[in-house]
C-alpha cells in the first residue's frame, strides 16, 4: 500500500500531503522572488501595516520610525513585485495591499510568529541563528 510507506524523516511521499514537488519546478522562480520581497524586515512591516489599511507615506515613515528616502525605497520594490497599489492625492501617496496572496502569506506568518505558544527553535526574541 503507497499510502502507508513515509519516507526516512516520517513525512509523506509527494503528493500525499498536497504539495507536488513537479508543480513547483514550473513555479518556483515566482515563488522565491514573492517570498524575497517579504523577507525584507522593512518591507515585511510595510506589508504589516498595510494589512489593516491604505497609509500614506508620511503614516508609514512614523509607524515605522523610517526616513522617508527608506520607507521609499522599500515601497518601490513592493510596487516592482505588484504587492502594493497606490493613489495619489495631491502631493500626498497612499499605498494600499494589492495581492491576496501576500495578504495570506502575513495572516500565516502572524499566526506561526505572533500567536505562537511555542516559537520556532532558534526564533524566540525575534533573532535567528547568528
Amino acid at each position: 500500500m503507497a499510502a502507508d510507506i513515509a519516507h526516512s524523516d516520517g513525512t509523506a511521499p509527494d503528493g500525499e500531503n498536497g504539495i507536488q514537488a513537479e508543480d513547483m519546478v514550473q513555479h518556483a522562480e515566482t515563488a522565491s522572488s514573492f517570498l524575497k520581497a517579504l523577507s525584507h524586515e522593512g518591507r515585511l512591516m510595510i506589508l504589516c501595516h498595510l494589512s489593516t489599511g491604505e497609509k500614506s507615506v508620511t503614516e508609514l515613515e512614523t509607524l515605522l520610525a523610517s526616513r522617508q528616502a527608506a520607507v521609499s525605497q522599500q515601497l518601490a520594490r513592493l510596487r516592482l513585485e505588484g504587492l502594493v497599489a497606490y493613489r495619489r492625492e495631491g502631493k500626498a501617496i497612499y499605498y494600499s495591499l494589492a495581492d491576496e496572496r501576500a495578504r495570506r502569506m502575513l495572516e500565516l506568518m502572524h499566526d506561526m510568529f505572533c500567536n505562537a505558544q511555542n516559537p520556532p527553535p532558534g526564533l524566540a526574541g525575534g533573532h535567528g541563528p547568528k
